[in-house]
């Protein structure tokens, strides 16, 4: 997926993840989205954007807004390859907890070389998913789909697996953690309370199942599968 003597930008990387990021998600990528998951000036967006534009990266699409192009994409997915590999790697061979890697990842996915990544993706037997979930694109860019839906969209009576997390706070991982809600879980609603309250969960297998009232920002980064 590139020579590291090839790579692009720091600040390039970053712009096209973020645009993977809220494909991924389903949501419109806007200058203002980038403006405010970046933590940079609305300006300063457009300016890079432009710039993307220009080295075919991305393109605006009438209706839609801005989408990597088959180039962008690829580069996108080389950039989460290392830094998931890169989370995977701190979590089981350094014992790092899934709070507090991807800061980590952040700063070492810029500057590690291709080789490493490689090495590391060889000793931890080349994981298809990162300790919150997330697919690691293969080496030709290519990413496993997996059917998932949204803990907010699953209706009461729903039963499934926790099988990503897709935020990347720290506090609101640390809180999943601490009541034991995580990968691999089994999850079941219970009730959908009205008005846009909290949804009750159980988390585990009956009769051991804990029961959880969780909020919208959680119900948002659950994904389960229910197959």
């Amino acid at each position: 997926m590139g020579a590291g003597s090839n790579r692009r930008s720091a600040s390039i990387e970053d712009y096209v993840r973020t645009i993977y990021g809220l494909e991924e998600r389903g949501e419109a990528v806007t200058n203002a989205a980038l403006s405010s998951r970046l933590e940079v000036s609305p300006s300063s967006a457009s300016g890079m954007v432009a710039k993307l534009a220009r080295q075919g990266l991305v393109e605006h699409v009438p209706y839609r807004g801005i989408e990597l192009t088959s180039e962008g994409r690829l580069l996108a997915r080389s950039v989460l390859r290392r830094h998931r590999l890169i989370e995977t790697f701190l979590v089981s061979e350094l014992g790092y907890t899934w709070d507090e890697v991807h800061a980590e990842a952040d700063l070492l996915e810029h500057v590690v070389s291709d080789l490493l990544i490689e090495r590391i993706a060889a000793k931890l037997g080349n994981p298809e998913r990162d300790p919150h979930g997330d697919p690691i694109p293969a080496v030709d860019g290519s990413v496993e789909e997996v059917s998932t839906k949204l803990l907010e969209d699953l209706p009461a009576g729903a039963v499934g697996e926790i099988v990503r997390v897709w935020d990347t706070d720290p506090e609101l991982l640390r809180y999943l953690a601490e009541r034991s809600i995580g990968l691999g879980k089994r999850i079941e609603v219970v009730e959908r309370q009205p008005f846009g309250g909290s949804i009750i969960v159980q988390i585990g297998q009956p009769p051991h199942a804990a029961t959880h009232a969780l909020g919208r920002e959680i119900a948002q980064a659950l994904s389960v599968s229910t197959r």
